[in-house]
């Protein structure tokens, strides 16, 4: 049997992800899936359009044997802590292979480009000469990389796949890894056929356009939601404590200067975003720079991160047996709902549902403290 390790954000879940867990299952027939997943808030800063509980439930009816929480504290950083929390948690479930999605770069490649930025000293020194001109950290990795091997890496999801490569290899990770090439493109926002980016399904699902053909189930489980929602509370928060912004995760080099000076003139969130950007300063870095002030995420928080617990949303039969099978051998605490004074990842984890859930629906908090792990009994 094999355990099978994905990550995703799920926002929403698309037919694209059928298609993947589909494949997996014709690769792996014998095969336990388990997902590691973002709940409230997405690695770009985004805002997810699909709460955690009901991706946990429409994962489970597609395939999925057991769903967990990626914290918020990993979940809205950047590639390299998106992954190191993700691999993290597939290797206290014991996978032996993890699987993703690819898009223009073979995969001996990705895995050839991890293992030259572990081990070869000159890479840093080249980085750091492009950071020192100005670029974005995306940018300077990719020139670096060219530089000095000639292999460019610069879609999404293929950089990605570099830090989930680079993670395993960090964490010691004797796994097989394996990536099933994306059938659309990851920045797309045009609709074409049944699979569409799930950039595309938001941005015609907020135009009021069907995506019917798009996702396996009903369009009603889906919110009407984007950061401009949350525009108000951010404005508030930045007006109240002015300079003091300069505290919470990734405000650097003076960004808050630029967020202060545009933030009263700024028509919405977007607007914002695009008034503060610049060539340093990608619109995601932005985006979750603004992100991590609304929570109020810090960077004291973000010097104590260390993973230690694991929540559990939901699980299939075969999943709840795979864990009972593996459980004496999972070094960190499993918890399946909020509680008091066991880690400070968790109470973030808390604000970020009561922020989330302030556009929305209030009863999600309620549900931090109640719900138990959703077993897959339900149809779409």
């Amino acid at each position: 049997m094999h355990v099978i390790g994905l990550i995703a954000e799920y926002n929403p879940f698309h037919n694209g992800h059928l298609y993947q867990i589909k494949m997996i299952k014709n690769l792996y027939p014998d095969s336990i899936i388990v997902s590691v997943i973002s709940s409230s808030f997405t690695q770009r800063g985004d805002v997810s359009i699909l709460n955690k509980w009901d991706k946990t439930k429409i994962a489970l009816n597609y395939g999925i044997d057991i769903v967990l929480e990626l914290p918020f504290v990993y979940a809205t950083q950047s590639a390299d802590i998106f992954a190191k929390g993700a691999i993290a948690i597939l290797k206290e479930l014991k996978i032996d292979t993890l699987v993703f999605g690819t898009e223009s770069i073979s995969i001996d490649k990705i895995i050839k480009v991890a293992k030259f930025q572990l081990e070869n000293k000159k890479y840093n020194e080249v980085l750091k000469r492009y950071l020192k001109k100005g670029m974005n950290y995306p940018t300077a990795t990719n020139k670096a990389i060219e530089n000095l091997i000639g292999i460019r890496i610069d879609k999404p999801n293929d950089l990605l796949a570099l830090a989930y490569i680079r993670e395993v290899f960090v964490q010691k990770m004797k796994i097989s890894i394996r990536n099933i090439p994306r059938t659309n493109d990851y920045h797309s926002t045009k609709v074409k056929g049944k699979i569409a980016s799930a950039t595309a399904i938001r941005k015609s699902f907020l135009e009021n356009a069907s995506i019917n053909k798009l996702i396996p189930y009903k369009e009603e489980y889906l919110y009407k939601l984007s950061m401009n929602n949350y525009f108000p509370y951010l404005k508030y928060k930045i007006l109240l404590e002015g300079n003091s912004i300069k505290r919470y995760q990734s405000v650097d080099e003076g960004i808050e200067n630029r967020i202060l000076k545009y933030l009263e003139v700024a028509q919405d969130y977007n607007d914002l975003i695009m008034k503060i950007k610049t060539k340093r300063y990608t619109y995601n870095k932005i985006s979750r720079i603004l992100l991590h002030i609304l929570i109020g995420f810090t960077k004291e928080d973000a010097k104590k991160i260390n993973l230690d617990y694991l929540r559990i949303l939901g699980f299939s039969q075969n999943g709840q047996e795979y864990l009972n099978k593996i459980k004496k051998e999972i070094t960190l605490p499993i918890i399946t709902g909020y509680k008091k004074n066991i880690s400070k990842i968790l109470d973030i984890e808390l604000m970020a549902t009561k922020i989330y859930s302030l556009e929305i629906d209030p009863s999600l908090i309620k549900r931090e403290y109640q719900i138990k792990p959703i077993i897959k009994d339900i149809k779409l």
